[in-house]
């Protein structure tokens, strides 16, 4: 019973201890480029499953086939040939994200003449 309730503590507590060390903080920047994507669907809205096939490339890997199914919003929809920006496990690149997109440009300052 002491053993199961271990386990189970283990569980729960792993994700929690995992994000404090900073796991994913070692991730290196990519591109994926997409070369294969299920078709987009008809006479809906909002997030929808998407398979993307790709290659990425980083400076780590080079031209890494990859697979993965994902949430996608259907106005934003990934076309074959499009490039994004991705993060890639160094150990396991087939362990990918999108990247967080870059920051808006700062709004020109006051101009002091």
């Amino acid at each position: 019973m002491i053993l199961i309730m271990v386990g189970a503590l283990v569980a729960i507590a792993a994700p929690w201890i995992m994000r404090r060390r900073g796991s994913g903080s070692d991730w290196m920047q990519g591109q994926l480029l997409v070369t294969g994507v299920s078709p987009r669907p008809d006479g809906v809205s909002g997030e929808q499953l998407v398979t993307i096939t790709g290659v990425i490339n980083g400076p780590t890997v080079n031209e890494h086939v990859v697979y993965q199914q994902m949430a996608v919003d259907v106005d934003q929809w990934p076309m074959i040939s499009q490039l994004f920006p991705v993060a890639y496990s160094p150990k396991n690149p087939d362990n990918w994200r999108f990247a967080p997109s870059a920051p808006p440009p700062a709004p020109p300052g006051p101009e002091i003449y």
